[in-house]
């Protein structure tokens, strides 16, 4: 694994991703961006350690967009600017996740052993609320009008 700290772009394949973006027209990035996301989204069977990581490096750049969320990584992911970003994006980058976390993700797996991995687990879960923030609990109506 040539990963070298947890974040979305710290990894050879992620920082190739992102000088892939770098290489694309502006009007083909977001079509990138999202056909890393559905075929994440869409793995059904098993999901490869360099397509989890270009998937993770793909939602960093979705959240980055949103208004809770923090740019990407500017060391290693694109340095030249994006255009916006669809919101339509939000919930296939979550359902990226989703896949990227299960127990068919080569990727997840990579982690689960990694001595850091809890940090990575934390990171995840820190992109995937941001795109699709965890609801509080209703509270109890205390009577009825």
């Amino acid at each position: 694994m040539g990963t070298w700290d947890i974040g979305p772009f710290n990894n050879d394949t992620a920082a190739d991703f992102g000088c892939d973006l770098d290489d694309a027209p502006m009007d083909g990035r977001e079509a990138m961006i999202r056909a890393v996301l559905a075929r994440a989204a869409d793995s059904t069977d098993h999901l490869d350690m360099p397509d989890g990581e270009r998937a993770v490096a793909a939602v960093a750049l979705v959240a980055g967009q949103h208004p809770d969320g923090e740019p990407a990584c500017l060391h290693h992911g694109p340095s030249e600017p994006l255009p916006m970003l669809p919101a339509d994006l939000r919930p296939l980058a979550v359902d990226a996740l989703d896949q990227v976390v299960s127990e068919r993700s080569d990727l997840a797996e990579e982690w689960t052993e990694a001595a850091n991995g809890s940090k990575w687990r934390q990171d995840i879960k820190r992109l995937r609320d941001v795109l699709d923030p965890p609801t509080a609990p209703q509270a109890e109506t205390l009577f009825e009008i």
